[in-house]
């Protein structure tokens, strides 16, 4: 009689896959919590416990690591020798193992989670079981996600039984399986640090010494940033934000659409209330809040027209129908929103060549993708911390400015308004491709010079794409770094900004603060650079 071991953290469709097994003559054994989940569903179930003759012990530690689990899994079914001694020892041959491992990422998930928790959420015995199962491909079908329950019951069907290259691929989404799940415990004990007898999240994320990701392709993408350059869409596991996306309509996705959409997808993210962004070659070229997300889009749109022609659109409330209306009134590329609605998706529909995603960016995961920015080099990768604008954080006022790790400089202070357009404008400005100097109101930008090679240069781009020169009086103005002279400081004045929001930390940050002290401009110092190449 065949066997399969089920031994799962996800049970997800766990019960109808092993009821699926046992009527196609399969004896089915399991550990712990699944077998409790069979039994109560009437799936006849043998215990590992009363296969091997020992009970699970140490609080469940040790369960299946025993030679009448391993040698049953790792047996050559082509070498006699192998089979001799499996039948000397009286141990039975196990055909198919299906493991998800200890929810380790999603307990990590959790800052609070005390360390000693969080060791007990370190799987043992299940990752040798997923390895010995892989390794042993050609004979054991290894199963570590419940979405190819179904295509395994599938290929046991077939004529012949499962095809070897079905047996490879299930092979190979195992060992990335355990591969991220090792990374992802890497990653978390390298943020930890000694607390007297035990040890605590350092509240810093280190990185570890050693970097291994398991990635899982999505999908083929039809070329890179050029036609001549083959690309792909991998996610992380367990996948979460853009690896979770779904694409609900629309032509395939490019590699630029991508990094477009996580353009997009970062600066909504920066605010609480509805927001909207339009990208064009990474850089926003219009966002905006509102009171509804469909007046954040339309505003965010209008900040520069002409450039939202093809852009892609980024949003941080579900796609309402007045929203797909104003979606649908111009050509856009492709947005990415939390959710959509049966109604907006409907008017969505009319245009059909545009991508509509929809991914929950706010509750992305633990693993690494999510928490550090990974970029190649020739040879080499260069990993960091992500960016976050941790100090807009705050509402700014000049009683919370300290707070918020924010020094007045100038011996006028911002008013209620500039301040609240300061906040606004140093969320979207780190946004920006370095060098970027921006214009905006309290809640819409006007005017974005972003990517070029000195403060004045971004400067003059700004206003250039203002187009009408009062476009910009009154406004504010936020640069990604400091000044590194009174030029770029005189340039942001004479286009008609009255306050100014900046890291400091140049030389020459007197000879800056003296000139808007002439302008009478009003200028904060952030103590804080972000600069996005």
């Amino acid at each position: 009689m065949p066997r399969a071991l089920i031994s799962v953290s996800d049970k997800t469709a766990v019960v109808e896959f092993a009821r699926s097994l046992a009527a196609r003559g399969y004896d089915i054994i399991s550990t712990g919590g699944t077998a409790r989940a069979l039994q109560a569903a009437d799936v006849p179930v043998t215990s590992v416990s009363d296969m091997t003759g020992v009970p699970e012990m140490l609080d469940g530690r040790v369960k299946t690591l025993h030679p009448a689990v391993h040698g049953g899994i790792l047996a050559r079914r082509n070498r006699p020798d192998d089979l001799q001694a499996l039948a000397r020892h009286r141990i039975g041959l196990i055909d198919i193992v299906a493991v998800n491992l200890y929810p380790f990422v999603q307990t990590a998930a959790d800052p609070t989670t005390p360390f000693e928790t969080l060791i007990e959420e370190i799987d043992i015995g299940g990752p040798s079981l997923v390895r010995a199962a892989a390794k042993n491909f050609p004979d054991v079908l290894v199963i570590v996600s419940p979405s190819d329950y179904g295509p395994a019951l599938e290929e046991l069907d077939r004529p012949g039984g499962p095809r070897s290259e079905f047996r490879f691929e299930l092979a190979r989404k195992a060992f990335a399986h355990t591969a991220a799940y090792d990374s992802a415990i890497t990653a978390t004990l390298a943020t930890m640090e000694p607390d007297g007898s035990g040890f605590k999240r350092s509240g810093e994320s280190a990185l570890p010494p050693r970097l291994a990701i398991g990635l899982t392709r999505i999908k083929d993408l039809r070329y890179g940033e050029n036609p001549h350059q083959a690309a792909a869409w991998y996610a992380a596991d367990p996948p979460s934000g853009l690896g979770a996306a779904q694409v609900l309509q629309g032509k395939e996705l490019s590699f630029t659409n991508l990094l477009d959409l996580d353009a997009a997808a970062r600066i909504v993210l920066e605010f609480e209330e509805p927001a909207a962004a339009v990208i064009k070659h990474t850089n926003p070229c219009g966002s905006a809040v509102g009171q509804t997300i469909s007046d954040a889009y339309v505003r965010a749109r209008d900040a520069d027209s002409l450039a939202a022609f093809g852009g892609i659109v980024g949003l941080n409330r579900p796609i309402d129908e007045e929203t797909a209306k104003a979606l649908t009134t111009t050509f856009i590329e492709a947005v990415i929103a939390p959710g959509v609605g049966n109604t907006a998706r409907a008017i969505l529909g009319a245009r059909a060549k545009m991508r509509v995603v929809v991914a929950d960016l706010r509750h992305v995961g633990m693993g690494m993708l999510d928490r550090q920015d990974i970029r190649t080099i020739l040879g080499a990768a260069l990993v960091q911390d992500r960016d976050r604008v941790r100090e807009a954080g705050t509402i700014w006022t000049s009683a919370t400015a300290a707070q918020a790790g924010l020094k007045m400089v100038t011996r006028r202070a911002p008013s209620e308004g500039e301040w609240q357009a300061l906040r606004f404008a140093w969320r979207i400005c780190a946004h920006g491709k370095s060098n970027t100097v921006i214009f905006t109101s309290a809640t819409q930008t006007l005017a974005i010079g972003a990517g070029q090679m000195s403060r004045v240069d971004a400067v003059k781009v700004a206003v250039m794409k203002a187009g009408d020169a009062l476009r910009l009086k009154g406004s504010v103005a936020a640069s990604d770094a400091f000044f590194p002279f009174r030029d770029g400081l005189d340039a942001v004045a004479e286009a008609g900004a009255t306050a100014v929001v900046q890291p400091g930390g140049s030389v020459r940050d007197a000879e800056v603060i003296a000139a808007a002290d002439e302008h009478g401009l009003a200028m904060v110092f952030t103590g804080k650079r972000h600069f996005r190449h």
